[in-house]
């Protein structure tokens, strides 16, 4: 039994609601480390970082969208472990900077026993190779700029785990750069003509 694929033309307005939120987010991240670098971290950046993931969640399927004529089942298997991997990465972030963020050193120790150190860190990982797999989707697709596409399949995994280490400037760039990529692929997108998507 076989499957049919056929093109439908989607004109970019409809896909830049989703490119706000994913300039939106990226400007929440980097924004937020650019302050940090000279403050610390406060409750009002941690805030903004908590929810910072949820407004990528569009942009990740708007981009997939985008280029899905140029893609074809890797593309959508990435998509999926990467969408995967943020909601889980975006959850540790959310209870990372607005619920262990207010507790002292030995409550958080404490909280974190048993089963929690491995989930988050497996989180990561999902969350890691999830962006290395359709950073390498939209570098094979070739439809938006060749250097955000590369930039999400390195910098990204390594945000990925490196974002759990004490603030250092090699956090706050990673930041900037995180954020810096999720604005260029949102402007990339908002500024397309014409999308052809996979029906």
């Amino acid at each position: 039994m076989s499957s049919a694929t056929t093109s439908a033309t989607t004109s970019a307005p409809r896909l830049r609601p989703a490119a706000l939120c994913g300039a939106f987010a990226g400007l929440l991240i980097a924004l937020s480390a650019l302050v940090e670098a000279f403050t610390g971290e406060t409750s009002a950046t941690s805030c903004l970082l908590a929810v910072s993931p949820a407004f990528a969640l569009p942009l990740l399927t708007a981009l997939h969208l985008a280029q899905g004529a140029a893609t074809g089942r890797y593309a959508d298997t990435a998509h999926t472990l990467n969408v995967i991997g943020l909601g889980l990465f975006g959850g540790g972030a959310f209870a990372a900077n607005l619920v262990l963020f207010y507790f002292d050193e030995e409550v958080i120790e404490e909280t974190l026993t048993g089963p929690t150190v491995p989930v988050l860190l497996g989180s990561a990982a999902v969350f890691a190779v999830g962006c290395a797999a359709f950073g390498a989707a939209m570098i094979r697709a070739r439809v938006f700029p060749r250097v955000p596409s590369w930039g999400y399949a390195v910098v990204l995994p390594l945000f990925a785990f490196l974002t759990a280490l004490p603030d250092s400037p090699l956090t706050i760039a990673l930041h900037i750069m995180v954020g810096t990529i999720l604005v260029w692929l949102s402007a990339a997108l908002s500024g397309s003509r014409t999308l052809v998507v996979r029906g």
